[in-house]
């Protein structure tokens, strides 16, 4: 499978992109999310872990003593830990429209694939709350009728999580017309 990334956004695994690289027809065109997610999960690692490690290593250091400072190492080790770890992740997370589906997949350890028929689709939402408005991002949320298929693509920039949600609509609506 091939990672596509944000200048093929537009394409669908049908398209022409799909047939010009010699994919099938039927292979879907991955899509990664935008650098501007994994800037974002990197900028509050390092807030809150600073911040945790700060306070901890003050409030420690003045009521404890100075050795007991030295716990505040903790949240440093953590957040060199999680700086390469947000980035495996963020690589992991990719979607692509099929002809009858979206898939979404996303995890390191434990790979999830998510499917979600067109036809099955109720409500499909663009959401984006004050940090992700001020790094440029937004997220869709997409609802079925069975809770433990909704599916979510976090990241996306604005005018891709809106083309996304209009094309959406406009193929759960084509299908559920069928049914």
């Amino acid at each position: 499978m091939e990672t596509g990334t944000s200048e093929n956004a537009g394409q669908t695994a049908g398209g022409p992109a799909g047939r010009a690289a010699g994919r099938p027809a039927d292979e879907p065109v991955w899509i990664a999310l935008p650098p501007g997610l994994l800037r974002m999960r990197r900028l509050l690692l390092v807030v809150w872990l600073g911040l945790l490690a700060l306070a901890t290593g003050v409030l420690l250091g003045l009521f404890a003593g100075p050795a007991w400072a030295a716990f505040a190492l903790l949240p440093a080790a953590a957040l060199l830990w999680g700086w390469p770890m947000l980035g495996r992740n963020w690589r992991s997370w990719r979607y692509a429209e099929r002809a009858d589906d979206l898939l979404i997949s996303r995890g390191v350890l434990w790979r999830e694939e998510t499917v979600v028929p067109y036809g099955r689709m109720q409500l499909v939402e663009v959401t984006s709350g004050p940090v992700e408005r001020h790094f440029g991002l937004a997220s869709v949320q997409l609802h079925t009728a069975a809770a433990a298929t909704d599916a979510r693509i976090p990241g996306l920039v604005p005018a891709e999580a809106e083309r996304l949600r209009d094309r959406l609509t406009e193929l759960g609506e084509a299908r559920s017309a069928g049914l």
